[in-house]
């Protein structure tokens, strides 16, 4: 991935003196970048993640509450739990089928904790961003692919508790989704 910055409050006169330096003949260089560029080929009647799920930061406290991150990328609170940042999203997956398929999708367990320096946490109520918007569980939720091109993608988001007292520090953990085309 290749990204270019400009160097915000730069003083107006060196940027008038970078470009009229690299406009004069005197100063030409010729320079080459190596660069990577990336791309993931899948096969139809497969699928994709290209989000994953964060909860973003969270200051905790003395009393519990939770952390959900909506399907459409908003993020809520309850209890003694304060969000901070915005660096939450929504996991979000894309697949291959045909037109009108139906897609059985469904959760590897009901219940996901995240670990971390502290006190295990629970992932629970992982919802996918259909219409409308379906709760996910071990038990497949049929849908249909509803674009002419078979390609589609959902968002998925679930409630994270946070316990009273939970420890800083970063917490992770592993869940599982199946997609099943009929």
């Amino acid at each position: 991935m290749s990204a270019f910055r400009l160097l915000p409050h730069a003083p107006l006169a060196l940027v008038a003196c970078w470009l009229s330096c690299m406009a004069s003949p005197a100063f030409a260089q010729n320079a080459t970048e190596q660069v990577q560029t990336q791309v993931g080929v899948v096969t139809p009647l497969s699928f994709i993640q290209t989000e994953e799920l964060h909860f973003g930061k969270i200051f905790a406290s003395n009393t519990a509450g939770t952390v959900t991150v909506a399907p459409n990328g908003t993020r809520t609170r309850t209890g003694g739990v304060t969000l901070f940042g915005s660096d939450h999203q929504a996991a979000e997956f894309a697949g291959m089928g045909s037109f009108n398929q139906r897609v059985q999708v469904s959760l590897g367990s009901n219940t996901i904790f995240l670990t971390g320096p502290g006190v295990r946490m629970r992932a629970r109520t992982f919802t996918i961003g259909s219409t409308p918007t379906a709760v996910l569980s071990t038990n497949p939720q049929v849908f249909r692919i509803a674009a002419a091109t078979g390609a589609f993608r959902f968002p998925v988001g679930a409630t994270l508790e946070v316990n009273a007292n939970q420890a800083p520090g970063t917490y992770s953990g592993i869940w599982t989704i199946t997609l099943n085309y009929q």
